[in-house]
């Protein structure tokens, strides 16, 4: 499927799941921890600047935010792993998350985005798992490359290989939402998965 990238507008942001629109069309969910990067992401890949709300402060997305790209959704889960969240806010987003993925929704790809600069935090992996076990297909994007000189990414590729050596059968995607690098490459995937 292409997707008409220009053709793209917020359309609803829930703070519950029982405020989740009716999934009528094919959606790529993007799921990481707090401030790595998805609105961030979201707005290279639409080519705008402020179209999802990015803040320096981790936390900061707490509802889940639905954007209608063409014919197809982007949803921006809430960032998991803000220790200083208020346990309620966390219980609260814990039920929002579970709510979006138990509910039947049209999931054609989950885009799982981890830091490239540190290690999978435990979250990270528990993230995986469970979109492993769901059997929920998802590709693994590391963020913030540009962030790295060549000889640390070059580390940063082998350490990885070890650290998510459970998931070698899984696509990579090193990208820059600065730079721009991996943006196509990404885009293409989002299409395959959505056609």
């Amino acid at each position: 499927m292409k997707i008409n990238y220009n053709k793209a507008a917020f359309y609803t942001s829930c703070g519950l799941a029982k405020q989740l629109p009716p999934s009528d069309r094919a959606e790529a969910a993007f799921s990481g921890r707090s401030n790595v990067g998805k609105s961030s992401l979201i707005n290279k890949l639409l080519m705008r600047k402020s179209l999802a709300r990015v803040s320096g402060v981790p936390g900061k997305t707490i509802t889940v935010n639905f954007y209608k790209v063409d014919e197809v959704y982007f949803v921006d889960l809430p960032g998991y792993g803000y220790a200083k969240a208020a346990r309620d806010e966390q219980r609260r987003w814990s039920a929002l998350v579970d709510g979006y993925f138990a509910q039947n929704r049209r999931i054609s790809t989950v885009v799982q985005l981890i830091d490239m600069r540190h290690p999978p935090s435990k979250d990270d992996m528990t993230m995986l798992d469970f979109l492993r076990q769901s059997g929920i297909p998802f590709v693994i994007v590391l963020t913030k490359a540009d962030k790295l000189k060549k000889t640390e990414r070059e580390r940063r590729r082998g350490e990885l290989d070890a650290e998510l050596s459970e998931y070698a059968d899984i696509r990579r995607i090193e990208v820059s939402s600065v730079s721009g690098e991996g943006i196509d490459e990404l885009k293409q995937l989002l299409e395959e998965a959505m056609g």
